[in-house]
């Protein structure tokens, strides 16, 4: 697996950016992204292939940064048991949760976005160890 997209948003509510690159900080989040310094809802994690197939069940596209997550891996399945852990170079993430599908998507994807991502919206981490991450950096976990 790689890491094939990267969002943020500065505040909540507010639009989601694709990045290249994030600095994320252990026990705190994502510098710079609206839930730096939460207790445990550092990164949000999906993939490429989950979103392919709530697009599939939805009838319709479900694009990356609509989603609100952070993170976007190429394959595979985002671990969702609490615990498991994510390494991306120096950065360890570990899941608190799975991540429930974003009211905000109804309107951002389209109607019957958040049913089709039921049990494909990946997980919510917390940050062990510091570090940056990119796109096309791998994953291992």
């Amino acid at each position: 697996m790689i890491v094939a997209a990267l969002h943020v948003a500065p505040e909540r509510r507010a639009p989601t950016e694709a990045v290249e690159r994030i600095e994320l900080e252990a026990g705190k989040g994502v510098v710079g992204d609206r839930y730096f310094g939460t207790r445990h809802r550092h990164v949000s994690v999906q993939s490429l292939e989950e979103l392919a197939e709530a697009a599939e069940r939805r009838g319709g596209p479900v694009p990356a940064g609509a989603t609100r997550r952070t993170l976007t891996l190429d394959s595979g399945r985002v671990p969702t048991t609490p615990g498991a852990r994510l390494v991306i170079g120096d950065v360890v993430l570990e899941v608190v949760r799975k991540a429930a599908p974003c009211r905000v998507m109804e309107t951002a994807v389209g109607p019957g976005a958040a049913r089709a991502m039921h049990e494909r919206g990946g997980a919510i981490c917390r940050v062990l160890t510091s570090g940056v991450v990119e796109v096309g950096d791998p994953v291992a976990g």
